[in-house]
C-alpha cells in the first residue's frame, strides 16, 4: 500500500466538501453536506478519528494495542470495526478506508477535517494570519476534542486522547490570543475574545494584562478593579504571586491618563484588595531572555504511577543542562514536577509559567532497549518547533541523556543569541541504577516529614554505594541530615556533623555541581560558619545562575543575621525561577523574616501567613507566622496560630524557634518580645 495522501487545508468557505469530519467537538461526519449516522460502537468512531489524525498508514498491531485491552482476537475485532467504518466514509466509486495485511489509512484527499486544518494553520504560523482567518479558525472549535469519546479500559487510547485535548486546548488559546491582538482594540469583539481566552487559560498573565488594557481604554475602571481583586484571590489560592498583574493594571490606567480626557465612571475602593499585597511601584524591565520549562516525561513502560527512574532522570538532567545556558531563563525542576502532580499538561503549564518554550516527552522501555520521544513547542503559538524520536540500548542510556541535552539546545539555538557559545553539559552519573535511586530519594525528600526523610536517606545511601563518584546523592544525604538537625528528628550535634561530611563528599565528587555547593553551604550554616556558608551558596549560583535553591538558601542565611535587603531580592528571584517549588514555604517565610528585621511588620505578617498556608509547611514556618503576627499587632490571629501549633506540637515555644535558627541579637529580642505579647513560652 502506498503512503498516505495529505489533505488540502485551504478551502473556499462557500464550497461544500465531499467529506467533512468534525473532531473539535462531538464527532460528526458529513458527506456532500448531509450528516451521516454514526455507528453506535465507540471503538469504531475512535478508530475513524485516530486514522484521520494520523494522515498516514497505521500498523494493524498499533491499532489493536490502542483500542483493545487484551482482546481474544484483536485482528478480527479490528476487521469488524473497519467493516463498520467503510459505509460511513466511503463514497460511490471512492473508497476512503484503505487497508492491506499490515496497515490501514484514510484517503482524505479533498476532504475537510477541522483539527487538521487548525494544525496546518498553526504549523504555518498563526502570527501572520489576518483577523478573518483567525476568526474562522476560532469558530471551528465547537467543543472539546472528540467530546464524549472516552473509552474505559483502554489506557493507550486515553493517553492519546488526553494529549490531543491538551494540545488543542493550547492551540485554541493561541488563536484567541493572536485574534485579540489583531482586532480593533476599540471594538466590542475584542472583549468577547479576551473573555474566551481567559476561560481557557485563567492563569495566563498576558490574557489578564490584555483585558486590563482593554478596560482602561474604555474607561471601565470599576470593572478593572473588580477583575484585579478576583484574579488576586484566584492567584493567592494557588500560591502564585499576582503583584505583576497589579503593576500591569496600574500601567494600563496611567497609559490612558495621557490620552484626551474622557468621562469615566467613579472608581470605588475594592475592599478585597485591602487585605492583599499592595501593588509594587513600577520597575524597569529586566533584560529579555528566552525562557523554557521542561515538563516530566511520561514513562509509558511503568505499570504504576511511582515517580523516579530514568524518565524523571532525563528531565532532571535536561533541566540542569539548560540551566547552564546563561542566556536562558529555565524554570526549576521543583515547579514543573509540582505542576505535573496537579495533572497540568505541558501546554497549560507553558501559559501559566509564561515561558517562551515548553519541552515534553515520553519514554518506553522494551526489553534491552529504551525509546524516547521529545518535542519542543512555542508556547504562544502552540507551534511544534522540533520533535524527535530515537532509541538506544539501556546500557547506553547515559549516551541518550547527552543526546537529548544536545538536541534540545541545538533546536532552540536560533532563538537564543549565544546558545552555541554557552552550551554546558553536566556530566551524568556512571551508573543508571544509582541515578534512579537518587531520584526516588528526591521524591521522598520533598515530603518534609520524618518517615519520608528516612526513606530518602535510604535511597540516597543506595545511590552512593552504587556510585560513590556521583555527587548529587551525597548532597541529598546532606539534606536529610540537615532536616534531622533543623527539625529535631535526631541528635543535633551528630546530624550537623553528618550533614557537613556528606556535603563535603558531594563537592569532592563533583565540584562543578551547584547542588553540591548548595548542600555544603547549608551544612556550614548549621555549623555557624555564616561567611563560609555564603561563599559556597554564591558558588552554587555562579555555576548555575538559574539554580533556585541556591538563591533561596542565600536568602535564608541573610534574612536571619545578614543583609535583609539582599535576602528579599534573593527570595524573590528564587520564587521567580521556581514559583511552584516544594520549598516555596521556605522562600515565603524567608522574605517574612527579612521584612521583620527591617521593621516592616505588617508586610512580614502577610508573607508569613502565605508561607504557613502551604501544605508542607513545618512547625518552624508556623512559628514564624505566629511571631510576625504578634509583632504586627494582630494578636488574635497570632494566638490562633499558636494554639494550632500547641495542638500539633505540644510544648513548642519561642526558644525552640531560636535554637533552630541563627537570628542576630536584635531579631532574637524582637521574637521574644512577640512571644510575650501572646503568652507564648
Amino acid at each position: 500500500m502506498g503512503t498516505g495522501v495529505e489533505m488540502s487545508v485551504e478551502f473556499d468557505p462557500a464550497a461544500v466538501p465531499p467529506l467533512r469530519l468534525r473532531l473539535l467537538g462531538a464527532l460528526e461526519i458529513r458527506r456532500d453536506g448531509a450528516a451521516v449516522p454514526l455507528p453506535p460502537s465507540r471503538k469504531v468512531r475512535a478508530l475513524v478519528a485516530y486514522l484521520a489524525m494520523a494522515r498516514r498508514p497505521v500498523a494493524r498491531t498499533q491499532l489493536c494495542e490502542l483500542l483493545w485491552d487484551i482482546p481474544n482476537d484483536p485482528r478480527s475485532e479490528l476487521r469488524w470495526c473497519l467493516s463498520k467504518a467503510r459505509p460511513v466514509l466511503d463514497q460511490p466509486g471512492r473508497p476512503r478506508v484503505l487497508a492491506d495485511a499490515e496497515a490501514v489509512r484514510l484517503d482524505l484527499d479533498g476532504a475537510r477535517v477541522d483539527a487538521l486544518e487548525v494544525d496546518a494553520a498553526v504549523q504555518g504560523g498563526i502570527a501572520t494570519l489576518a483577523p478573518e482567518r483567525l476568526r474562522a479558525l476560532a469558530a471551528l472549535f465547537e467543543g472539546e476534542f472528540l467530546q464524549d469519546l472516552d473509552i474505559g479500559r483502554s489506557a493507550p487510547w486515553s493517553a492519546w486522547l488526553l494529549g490531543q485535548r491538551r494540545r488543542f486546548h493550547a492551540v485554541r488559546a493561541a488563536i484567541l490570543e493572536h485574534l485579540a491582538r489583531a482586532l480593533d482594540p476599540a471594538g466590542d469583539e475584542v472583549l468577547a475574545c479576551l473573555e474566551q481566552w481567559l476561560r481557557l487559560a485563567p492563569f495566563d498573565r498576558r490574557a489578564h494584562e490584555s483585558l486590563f488594557d482593554a478596560l482602561a481604554r474604555r474607561g471601565r475602571l470599576r470593572e478593572g478593579e473588580e477583575h484585579l481583586a478576583a484574579t488576586a484571590r484566584m492567584f493567592e489560592a494557588e500560591g502564585q504571586d499576582w503583584s505583576a498583574l497589579g503593576r500591569a493594571w496600574r500601567a494600563a490606567k496611567e497609559r490612558q491618563a495621557t490620552l484626551p480626557a474622557r468621562v469615566a465612571e467613579p472608581v470605588p475602593t475594592v475592599a478585597a484588595l485591602e487585605v492583599l499585597e499592595p501593588v509594587k511601584p513600577l520597575e524597569a524591565a529586566a533584560p529579555r531572555r528566552a525562557s523554557i520549562a521542561v515538563m516530566p516525561f511520561m514513562d509509558q513502560s511503568r505499570a504504576t504511577a511511582t515517580r523516579g527512574g530514568l524518565a524523571d532522570g532525563l528531565v532532571y538532567d535536561v533541566i540542569t543542562r539548560l540551566a547552564k545556558l546563561r542566556s536562558m531563563f529555565v524554570i526549576a525542576q521543583g515547579t514543573v514536577f509540582a505542576l505535573d502532580q496537579r495533572h497540568v499538561g505541558a501546554e497549560e503549564a507553558g501559559r501559566t509559567l509564561d515561558v517562551d518554550y515548553m519541552v515534553s516527552g515520553s519514554l518506553r522501555r522494551e526489553g534491552p532497549r529504551v525509546a524516547v520521544s521529545v518535542q519542543l513547542v512555542e508556547t504562544r503559538t502552540a507551534r511544534i518547533v522540533w520533535a524527535e524520536s530515537f532509541g538506544s540500548r539501556c546500557d547506553e542510556a547515559l549516551g541518550v541523556l547527552d543526546d537529548i541535552g544536545n538536541r534540545i539546545v541545538s533546536s532552540v539555538a536560533s532563538q537564543v543569541e549565544v546558545a552555541e557559545r554557552n552550551r554546558a553539559i553536566l556530566k551524568p552519573p556512571s551508573s543508571l541504577d544509582a541515578w534512579e535511586a537518587h531520584h526516588r530519594g528526591l521524591w521522598h525528600m520533598y515530603r518534609f516529614d520524618r518517615a519520608h526523610n528516612e526513606q530518602a536517606h535510604h535511597f540516597f545511601e543506595t545511590a552512593t554505594r552504587l556510585d560513590p563518584g556521583f555527587a548529587r546523592p551525597w548532597a541529598g544525604l546532606s539534606f536529610t541530615h540537615f532536616q534531622n538537625a533543623f527539625l529535631g528528628w535526631g541528635e543535633r550535634g551528630h546530624e550537623i556533623e553528618m550533614a557537613y561530611r556528606t556535603a563535603s563528599q558531594a563537592v569532592m565528587a563533583d565540584d562543578q555541581d551547584p547542588a553540591a555547593h548548595w548542600a555544603l553551604g547549608r551544612a556550614l550554616w548549621l555549623r555557624g560558619a555564616l561567611g563560609e556558608s555564603l561563599v559556597e551558596l554564591e558558588a552554587s549560583t555562579e555555576l548555575s545562575p538559574n539554580f533556585a535553591l541556591g538563591h533561596y538558601t542565600r536568602a535564608f542565611v541573610q534574612a536571619q543575621s545578614g543583609d535583609a535587603q539582599d535576602a528579599i531580592r534573593a527570595s524573590d528571584l528564587s520564587r521567580e525561577l521556581s514559583p511552584f517549588d516544594p520549598l516555596l514555604f521556605g522562600m515565603l517565610a524567608t522574605r517574612a523574616v527579612a521584612l521583620m528585621r527591617l521593621g516592616r511588620h505588617d508586610e512580614a505578617a502577610n508573607w508569613s501567613m502565605k508561607a504557613a498556608a502551604r501544605p508542607n509547611a513545618h512547625v518552624h514556618i508556623q512559628a514564624i507566622a505566629t511571631h510576625c503576627l504578634a509583632l504586627a499587632g494582630r494578636l488574635d490571629e497570632a494566638r490562633a496560630t499558636a494554639a494550632a501549633i500547641g495542638r500539633q506540637w505540644p510544648g513548642y515555644g519561642c526558644e525552640d524557634l531560636l535554637r533552630a535558627f541563627r537570628f542576630d541579637a536584635p531579631a532574637a529580642a524582637a521574637l521574644r518580645q512577640a512571644a510575650g505579647h501572646i503568652g507564648l513560652k
